[in-house]
């Protein structure tokens, strides 16, 4: 079952497992842009790129930094019909490590990271003012001497012993739940309806080919008048999100979409999702890095997955970010490029202080279509996942540019 290209240990396996598409039951959830968790993955990240760039423009390379650990606590608000107020900022907390000083010149690591996740704020959440709204907390430290003496190898190897995991192609659950979440966010969207808030939580059940798409979806007050305004503009939303859905390639039998099924009439503000900003972290949740979606953009618990949080990671030797959406990157080549295949899942792990092109274990393991063996689809499986190993530095150049999402 094993195939070895080149000097790498690649293997090969055949699983026995029904695809997904074929299997009784499916659960896929995507936290959308204005859900906590959200904001933390994307914010981590964008500080990891923007501190790349800083490292780079200074001293022409990548330095050690980790932005893995972040929290948003909720802060305090009071939703009214029409329009309430914020009463207690959120806070954002950015930890874990980073280089403050190199050959004797400072980086303003903890400037650069507030700065960035300013930006971020007012670029992805229309009503969220990061100056009025949201207190920073900086609690990124020095890495330790082992972890940064990585950088100065002549080759940068893995700074953890760690795996990755992805696999191709989605399922038709998985695309309608993103495309969904998508729609909700989407400019044409808000336009639309500017009540509808960025916060967006989308849950699908599939059993059979009967899909279930159940939403939270958080609503700005300042747009709703009273509570018949909220439920009918809710119901608009519905119908809209009906005709979506109806449009897109599938071959479910029946789509059911509900919305805030917390939704009472008759309590007042207490039977509406109101908020004020359009977030549910203004003062209703917390959030963190490495809860939300996996960074295939959605978090389906049928499949295999990863704990690692591959937001904010830096992206030349931390394989908890390279390893993880490399594997799905390959996963879909070999989807693509290899015939009688109807599922691929691929494993990358590492040693810390290896080669990053040279992991523990490549593997592959696919689901053939009928009339395929093992044999046929082997070698090009295999050469596959080295040429995409060989090539590593030019995926992890589109991570440091920030290329590629990673919620």
């Amino acid at each position: 079952m094993a195939e070895r290209a080149g000097n790498r240990n690649i293997l090969v396996e055949q699983l026995p497992n029904l695809p997904m598409e074929e299997q009784p039951t499916e659960l896929v959830e995507r936290k959308g842009v204005g859900h906590p968790d959200s904001i933390c993955d994307a914010i981590a990240e964008a500080v990891s790129v923007e501190l790349s760039r800083a490292y780079r423009d200074r001293f022409g390379k990548v330095l050690h930094h980790n932005i893995d650990k972040g929290l948003l606590v909720a802060g305090g608000a009071t939703p009214t019909l029409g329009g309430g107020t914020v009463d207690e900022p959120m806070r954002l907390i950015l930890g874990d490590r980073a280089t403050y000083d190199y050959k004797g010149i400072r980086i303003p690591v903890g400037e650069i990271a507030e700065a960035t996740a300013k930006i971020w704020l007012r670029g992805n959440l229309r009503f969220v003012d990061p100056s009025h709204h949201m207190v920073f907390q900086n609690e990124i430290k020095p890495g330790s001497p082992e972890l940064t003496d990585i950088f100065e190898r002549e080759e940068v190897g893995a700074n953890d012993t760690s795996a990755g995991v992805g696999y191709a192609p989605l399922s038709e659950t998985e695309k309608l739940v993103l495309a969904v979440e998508r729609h909700l966010n989407s400019t044409a969207f808000k336009a639309a309806h500017p009540e509808a808030g960025e916060d967006i939580k989308v849950m699908g059940y599939r059993f059979g080919r009967d899909l279930t798409l159940t939403v939270a979806l958080a609503f700005v007050d300042r747009f709703v008048a009273d509570e018949a305004s909220y439920f009918e503009r809710k119901a608009a939303i519905h119908d809209r999100l009906q005709d979506f859905v109806a449009r897109q390639a599938h071959t479910m039998e029946s789509v059911t979409i509900d919305i805030n099924t917390l939704d009472e009439r008759g309590r007042g503000t207490g039977g509406m999702y109101l908020t004020v900003l359009g977030t549910s972290a203004e003062g209703g949740d917390c959030g963190q890095v490495g809860r939300g979606n996996r960074v295939n953009g959605v978090i389906a618990f049928n499949r295999p997955a990863t704990t690692e949080a591959a937001a904010g990671k830096n992206p030349v030797s931390h394989v908890g970010k390279i390893y993880n959406l490399l594997s799905h990157e390959i996963a879909e080549q070999i989807y693509l490029e290899v015939e009688g295949l109807r599922e691929v899942t691929v494993y990358l792990c590492s040693q810390i202080g290896h080669p990053i092109d040279q992991p523990l274990v490549a593997a592959a393991q696919v689901v053939l279509s009928g009339g395929v063996d093992l044999s046929d689809v082997r070698t090009p499986i295999g050469e596959v996942i080295d040429r995409e190993l060989a090539t590593i530095d030019r995926f992890t150049e589109r991570l440091i540019h920030g290329e590629l999402k990673v919620w």
